[in-house]
């Protein structure tokens, strides 16, 4: 009896310790470091979206004080973006030398400078150069702060910290709207050089800031600085193991051999200076580089090519189109647009590492094509009425929101997240240069063509032309773009490599499931074939 007793005791522990282990895992907390990393880096995109923002109101009364024509506020407002080309260009460059940190002060203070000169611009000119200024420093400020939260995020929250600039590019849309609307009440001449003037600010605080943050580990990695590197992702990290895996990763993308343990080691120049990067990129790409370039340059050309721009800069010209004709209620409209732009924003990090890139981009772009087409058939019907129709109007604005809407719960984020993510180490600063690059020119295009576009085919035409692109950049995206969620980035270029992989992926689920993977010419089926 006693030794049946034991036994029963024995069977009963093993039992609970089995039910025990069956216990779902905790979750593990969101690092707090990496994401006040994350946040200050990214601060510095405000700069960029503040710029967007106040230039919509400002060149109201820019045009009116300083007698401009529409062609002249057009190259005005969308000129800043092909300046960001040289900007973009030089941080990719100076990043890899100097650093990620040092190159977001750079940023900060080419901006503050740009700032000051547009707000004490006396004429056309001067405020030219002060966008000149100011761009390149935008430049630098946009492909930096995508690339350092990339690299300092750990992949569990990778989609969600490196959504951050586009959430704070949000956030300076709307202060440039809400600066819009406080500085308008003072005389016109006044009024827009405090719009301008005041983006300093944001400047200083941000290089200030940025003292706080480390360097990334991935380019203390490429400096040889290993003992420093893995300081910071044991801080950065969820866990010591995932630190020494991050680790053992970049280790191997930068050919340092895994079982070097020393604190600092010697690295090749072309390693750590990527002398030979554009080679690899653009020249001798392999397979699964190429696929990246596609995908990556794809993504922010149809991001831009969809119009955001054109609602985001011109939403107080689309309102008046619209029958809106005061300024103080286009003004207003405006800064619900960049309200509910930034609330999307806000909830589409969220999403991201839940629901993964895919389903949310397409189901971003899919409300993009619908609330376009809409906006276009209803200020076509404004435009070809000779009464003012309220349901057209309210229409109009209803869509606007819309569309910002389903732009900033996918489109938008996911661009820059899907970005500075899928390049390899060696080649990821200036990949991700390259999409910044393609984003501006593709914006400025569309920012400074505007106002003669709907003069040529109507503005309703205009946005069915958007319509158009966000449609065949949804088939792109469907077609191109695998899923990326929970992958390290030193696991991408597994991901990609093959064109085709939509139609391979859908040969390989139809395989399984009818038992015909790999070899089933000897009638046997291989598990652990691969295509």
């Amino acid at each position: 009896m006693d030794g049946q007793r034991a036994e029963a005791n024995g069977v009963s522990g093993q039992t609970q310790k089995s039910l025990a282990d069956f216990d779902p895992p905790k979750k593990a907390a969101r690092n707090k470091y990496a994401i006040g990393c994350a946040i200050l880096a990214s601060l510095s995109t405000i700069l960029l979206g503040y710029d967007i923002g106040v230039m919509s109101g400002a060149q109201i009364y820019i045009q009116e004080d300083l007698h401009l024509s529409d062609t002249q506020v057009e190259i005005l407002v969308g000129i800043i973006n092909l300046y960001c080309l040289i900007g973009s260009l030089a941080a990719g460059i100076t990043s890899d030398l100097f650093g990620r940190r040092k190159t977001i002060v750079i940023a900060a203070a080419i901006f503050f400078t740009g700032a000051l000169l547009m707000g004490f611009a006396t004429n056309y000119a001067f405020l030219m150069v002060g966008r000149f200024v100011a761009g390149v420093g935008v430049g630098y400020a946009a492909t930096i702060a995508f690339v350092y939260t990339a690299e300092i995020s750990p992949a569990s929250t990778r989609g969600f910290l490196a959504s951050f600039p586009d959430v704070f590019i949000n956030g300076g849309i709307l202060l440039g709207y809400v600066s819009n609307y406080g500085f308008s009440k003072l005389p016109t001449y006044l009024g827009w050089r405090f719009m301008l003037g005041i983006g300093a600010v944001p400047s200083i605080f941000l290089a200030v800031s940025v003292l706080a943050v480390p360097e990334s580990p991935r380019w203390l990695v490429l400096q040889g600085r290993l003992g420093d590197a893995k300081k910071v992702l044991n801080r950065t990290s969820d866990s010591k193991e995932e630190a020494e895996f991050r680790l053992a990763d970049i280790k191997a993308a930068a050919h340092i051999p895994l079982d070097c343990q020393d604190d600092v080691v010697v690295v090749p120049k072309k390693v750590s200076h990527g002398s030979d990067v554009w080679k690899e990129l653009l020249v001798h790409p392999t397979p699964s580089v190429r696929h990246i370039l596609i995908a990556a340059t794809g993504i922010h050309f149809f991001q831009q090519s969809s119009g955001i721009d054109a609602v985001v800069l011109y939403s107080p010209k689309i309102f008046e189109k619209a029958g809106i004709k005061s300024n103080d209620q286009k003004l207003l409209a405006s800064i619900a647009v960049g309200s509910v732009k930034t609330i999307f924003i806000l909830v589409a990090t969220f999403l991201l590492d839940r629901i993964g890139r895919r389903p949310l981009l397409l189901t971003s772009v899919g409300g993009m094509v619908a609330s376009l087409a809409t906006l276009g058939f209803a200020l076509t019907v404004i435009e070809h009425s000779d009464t003012k129709l309220t349901w057209a109007i309210g229409l109009c604005i209803c869509t606007v929101l819309a569309y910002v809407a389903t732009f900033s719960i996918g489109m938008g984020p996911i661009t820059v997240v899907y970005t500075s993510e899928i390049y390899p180490l060696k080649l990821r600063a200036r990949g991700t240069s390259l999409g910044v690059m393609t984003n501006r020119v593709i914006s400025g295009t569309v920012s400074m063509s505007f106002l003669s576009l709907y003069k040529a085919i109507t503005i309703g035409g205009a946005f069915f032309l958007y319509a158009g692109f966000a449609s065949v950049g949804w088939i792109f995206f469907y077609f191109l773009l695998p899923e990326t969620k929970g992958k390290t980035l030193e696991e991408m270029g597994v991901l990609f490599g093959n064109l085709c992989w939509k139609f391979d992926q859908k040969k390989k689920n139809e395989n399984l499931k009818w038992g015909n993977v790999e070899g089933e010419g000897n009638g046997q089926v291989q598990l652990g074939a691969r295509g």
